[in-house]
């Protein structure tokens, strides 16, 4: 799950959102108090120069340590070691705040390790650990790891959630005031592994363990109308797949994706009694990503992404149904909660445009727009299109590795409504 913060009533400025810019900016008020010798350049000084300044010497891109370094280290210059070709390790400790955790505390990590060689691509690896006020645990690692001169690529995704949440019913037209209260322990254990047939085309196969258990309802009213219950309620679901992958991937940095780059992933999966499964059932993940420079002179980014859950044949367990945030980092739908919508398909489709606002890269900020629908349960048809927009701003914490920090607030129908955050870009 990545660091994602929403919330449905009243718009207000969300804890999380005040504790990092109370954060930021007493981090660069100690500038003020640092005693900078006079020799030093005059936007050394001055707290409010850091995202317009450039760094002498051959990096003049600004990123969060060169902030830090600024601040406590004035009369020192970032080494120049600390290059594209070296492992980029990004931690961020946060406090935050929504209606379903309250309190939170979480741990962020993220690792880029660049290939051997120019043509290589980097790899990732990157790790959440989350604690609530509501006694929710959420902890995940993600990896994908390009190995042997960009021959393999292994694929992780293990998570563990013991996470209490509101669950709205089946199909496109749920109500936000119709809700089970479900809670309930998951385990994610993904694994895949593909090699090269052709350049950037790879094909292999997978693993796919999904189980939950413990689950309750403790909902006595305002129940949706179609909800876990008319689906068939039980107390806890396993699906324990084999999948086919093809995917075809020219991106070399997958936090931050440069233009003329694309992806494709086709995933199979085919869920078996014999391995374990509850019930038999066959699913297919699509998922594509295209970038774009526009204008095509600039560093400016318009990038499309659509992602589609489709269950081909059987009836799986409820909550292994394709749901609103249900892809590998909970980011479709921005503007709405996590599993706002659910059914038997899931169809969304993104674009986002990514603009630079200062000239050293120390800032940017995007716009989106997305639509989402999902068909009820098998045999029914796809439902009216749910849209979603909104607006937000990347502060760069490593220029090396291009890592964001990203915050967005975004708007659905109904008066749902939100503030997002990323370590990375949302796709």
């Amino acid at each position: 799950m990545d660091v994602t913060l929403q919330h449905q009533n009243k718009i207000f400025m969300p804890l999380t959102l005040r504790l990092l810019i109370i954060a930021f900016l007493s981090v660069l008020l100690t500038e003020s108090q640092a005693g900078y010798t006079d020799s030093l350049p005059k936007h050394r000084k001055n707290i409010f120069t850091l995202a317009f300044y450039k760094q002498p010497g051959k990096d003049s891109m600004v990123d969060f340590v060169d902030g830090i370094y600024r601040v406590l280290k004035p009369g020192k210059t970032r080494s120049f070691n600390d290059t594209a070709e070296s492992k980029h390790f990004t931690f961020i400790p946060a406090v935050e705040y929504s209606l379903v955790t309250r309190l939170a505390v979480s741990l962020n990590a993220s690792l880029v390790v660049p290939g051997k060689r120019k043509t290589d691509n980097n790899s990732t690896l990157s790790g959440e650990l989350k604690y609530t006020q509501n006694k929710q645990i959420i902890g995940q690692l993600v990896s994908n790891l390009w190995l042997r001169n960009n021959q393999y690529i292994l694929n992780t995704n293990w998570s563990y959630a013991r996470f209490p949440q509101k669950d709205f019913g089946l199909g496109a037209n749920s109500e936000l005031n119709r809700f089970d209260l479900l809670d309930y322990h998951y385990l994610k254990l993904h694994q895949s592994i593909v090699k090269r047939l052709a350049p950037d085309l790879y094909l292999g196969p997978g693993l796919a363990i999904d189980h939950h258990w413990n689950i309750t309802d403790t909902t006595s009213l305002n129940k949706p109308l179609i909800g876990f219950s008319q689906y068939g309620f039980t107390k806890k679901s396993t699906s324990i797949g084999v999948s086919v992958n093809l995917l075809y991937d020219t991106r070399k940095n997958l936090v931050n994706p440069v233009p003329n780059s694309s992806y494709v992933n086709l995933i199979y999966r085919n869920n078996l009694t014999a391995l374990g499964s509850d019930q038999h059932w066959q699913g297919l993940v699509i998922d594509a990503r295209k970038y774009f420079a526009f204008p095509k002179t600039s560093k400016n980014v318009l990038a499309f992404w659509t992602y589609n859950l489709l269950t081909l044949q059987g009836k799986p367990p409820y909550l292994h149904l394709p749901a609103t945030a249900s892809d590998v980092y909970n980011n479709t739908g921005r503007g709405y909660i996590q599993g706002r919508f659910r059914g038997d398909k899931l169809l969304f489709a993104e674009s986002e445009y990514r603009f630079g606002i200062t000239e050293n890269g120390f800032l940017g900020g995007v716009i989106f727009a997305n639509m989402q629908s999902v068909s009820e349960q098998t045999g029914k048809s796809i439902q009216g299109l749910k849209t979603g927009y909104g607006a937000g701003i990347r502060i760069k914490l490593n220029k090396h590795s291009n890592t964001n920090i990203a915050l967005d607030y975004g708007f659905g129908q109904g008066g749902s409504r939100g503030l997002f955050m990323n370590l990375g870009e949302v796709f």
